[in-house]
C-alpha cells in the first residue's frame, strides 16, 4: 500500500478528549474517529488491527474445538422475559420497539439466544458436548462511556457457549477455554495472568477474569510474579486430553491472582516478598461456568441414555476484540507512539522513501516495495513528498514493526537501514540482505 493514496488522517497534537494513552495514540494514529459517545468508525488502519486479532481469536477457538456462527445483533425481548433478564439487565440494555410494536433489543450478550437455537435443534447426550461462538459486535448503554474502544457502548466481542450433560464434562469445556485464552492473549503478545472473579449478571459459580498489568488498568491486581512468567506457548496442547488440559489450568491456578474484589490479604501476604506484585490491570478476556442457569427457564434439555433428561450445563466466555486493540496499545507504545507486536500489526514493514525527486531513491524503493509483496509481506510505502522528519514521525507514531529506509547517502553505498520499532536498533544492509531478512523461507 502507498502511504500517497491510504487513507490516514493523523494528527499532530494530542485531542482534549482523549484521557489514555491508547485513545490519543488511536486518534493522532488514524485508526479510528468518534461517530457518538462510545461510538467508533473504524478507519483503514484500525480496521487492519481489528481483523488480526479477530483472526488470531478465531484459530485458537477453532483449535479448541469450538464452531463459529453468527448471531443477529437485534433480538426479540421475549426470550430474555424466559430466562427472566429482561427487566433485570438494567439501563445498559438497549431496548427497541419494531413497526409492529414489537419489543427487541440490541444485544450485549447472547446467552438467552444461543440457548434457543440450542434447544431447538438438541434432543440428546448424543448431540454434545458443544460449543458455538461467534464475533459480533454488541451494545451496552454505559453510562459515562470513556477511554475511547476501552470502555465504549460499541464493541466487537467474541463469545461462546458451551453445552454439556455433565458437570463433569462442562468443567472439562471451561479449561479448554481458560487455555485457549492463555494462547489466543500470548500470540498477541500480551501477558494475560487469569484471576478468579465475580461473575456479575452472567450468574453462575466459576468465573475467571484475563488479566494484562498496565499503568491506566481499571482494576488493582495482586499476584504472584510466577503468574507473569509463565509460558502458555511453550508446549503443544491436546484438548481432548482431559487430565493434560487440567493440569495446565492447576499449574495456573496454583499461584495467586486476585482482582481487588477478590483479593485475600493473608494469602497475598503469605507470597514471598520478592514475588508480591500489586499493579493496575486491564480485562480482555472474561470466561463463565453457569450451569443449568438459562437452559432451566428456557427449557434446554438433553435425554441421558437411561431416558432420563435433565437441562444442559453450560457455560460462556468473552473477548473484547475492539477492546484488545486498545489494551494491546496500553502494554506496547512509547513516547514516540504505539509499538506493535507483529501478530496484530497493521503492516509488517514501513517503507520510508527520504528524497521522493531522487530517481535512484525511487528506483529502489520501487523494487523494494514489489519484491516485498511479491513474497507476500505486507508493507505500507511512504511515497509521499514530505520532509524525512515527517515521514520518520509518521512511522514512529503508527508504530510498524520494521522500517526500511532508503535515501541518497546510504544508496550510494549500496545500503538501506533497517530499524526495528521496539528496540530503536538501527542496521545498514545492502537490499538483497535487507529484503532477506523478510523473504527468506
Amino acid at each position: 500500500m502507498r502511504l500517497s493514496t491510504y487513507f490516514l488522517p493523523t494528527l499532530r497534537e494530542n485531542p482534549s478528549e482523549a484521557q489514555i494513552v491508547s485513545h490519543r495514540l488511536m486518534l493522532r494514529a488514524g485508526m479510528v474517529r468518534q461517530a457518538s459517545a462510545g461510538i467508533y468508525s473504524w478507519l483503514p488502519l484500525g480496521f487492519r488491527v481489528l481483523k488480526r486479532i479477530e483472526q488470531i481469536v478465531r484459530e485458537e477457538q477453532d483449535a479448541s474445538g469450538a464452531q463459529e456462527l453468527l448471531m443477529p445483533t437485534i433480538q426479540s425481548a421475549d426470550l430474555w422475559r424466559e430466562s427472566g433478564r429482561y427487566d433485570d439487565y438494567g439501563k445498559e440494555m438497549l431496548r427497541i420497539v419494531d413497526r409492529h410494536e414489537r419489543d427487541m433489543l440490541y444485544g450485549p450478550t447472547n446467552e438467552e439466544l444461543i440457548t434457543d437455537i440450542f434447544r431447538g435443534a438438541s434432543k440428546s447426550w448424543r448431540d454434545v458436548p458443544r460449543n458455538l461462538y461467534h464475533i459480533q459486535w454488541k451494545f451496552r448503554d454505559e453510562v459515562r462511556p470513556r477511554f475511547g474502544v476501552m470502555r465504549g457502548r460499541e464493541f466487537l466481542m467474541k463469545d461462546a457457549y458451551s453445552f454439556d450433560l455433565t458437570k463433569e464434562d462442562a468443567r472439562h469445556s471451561y479449561n479448554k477455554m481458560f487455555v485457549a485464552y492463555l494462547r489466543t492473549f500470548a500470540r498477541m503478545g500480551l501477558k494475560a495472568i487469569p484471576m478468579q472473579a465475580d461473575t456479575g449478571p452472567i450468574g453462575g459459580d466459576l468465573s475467571h477474569e484475563f488479566i494484562i498489568l498496565a499503568d491506566t488498568g481499571e482494576s488493582q491486581v495482586y499476584c504472584d510474579r510466577d503468574a507473569i512468567e509463565f509460558d502458555p506457548l511453550a508446549e503443544a496442547v491436546d484438548f481432548d486430553d482431559r487430565a493434560g488440559v487440567q493440569s495446565i489450568v492447576d499449574r495456573w491456578t496454583s499461584v495467586y491472582a486476585a482482582t481487588d474484589e477478590k483479593h485475600d490479604e493473608a494469602a497475598y501476604a503469605a507470597i514471598p516478598e520478592g514475588r508480591r506484585v500489586s499493579a493496575r490491570g486491564i480485562e480482555v478476556g472474561h470466561i463463565f461456568y453457569f450451569g443449568s442457569k438459562y437452559s432451566k427457564p428456557l427449557g434446554a434439555v438433553l435425554a441421558k441414555p437411561d431416558g432420563e433428561t435433565v437441562p444442559v450445563e453450560m457455560g460462556s466466555y468473552g473477548i473484547g476484540v475492539s477492546r484488545l486493540v486498545g489494551a494491546i496499545i496500553e502494554a506496547s507504545h512509547d513516547d514516540r507512539g504505539i509499538v506493535w507486536p507483529e501478530s496484530v500489526a497493521p503492516f509488517r514493514v514501513g517503507l520510508v522513501n527520504l528524497r521522493v525527486g531522487d530517481a535512484a531513491c525511487s528506483e529502489a524503493s520501487g523494487k523494494i516495495y514489489s519484491a516485498l509483496r511479491a513474497a507476500g509481506i505486507e508493507v505500507l510505502y511512504d511515497d509521499r513528498d514530505e520532509s524525512p522528519g515527517a515521514k520518520f514521525a509518521t512511522m514512529d507514531l503508527i508504530g510498524l514493526p520494521w522500517q526500511l529506509v532508503v535515501g541518497p547517502r546510504g544508496l550510494a553505498q549500496g545500503l538501506v537501514e533497517l530499524k526495528e520499532r521496539r528496540t530503536g536498533a538501527k542496521e545498514d544492509l545492502p537490499i538483497d540482505a535487507a529484503l532477506a531478512r523478510f523473504t527468506a523461507a
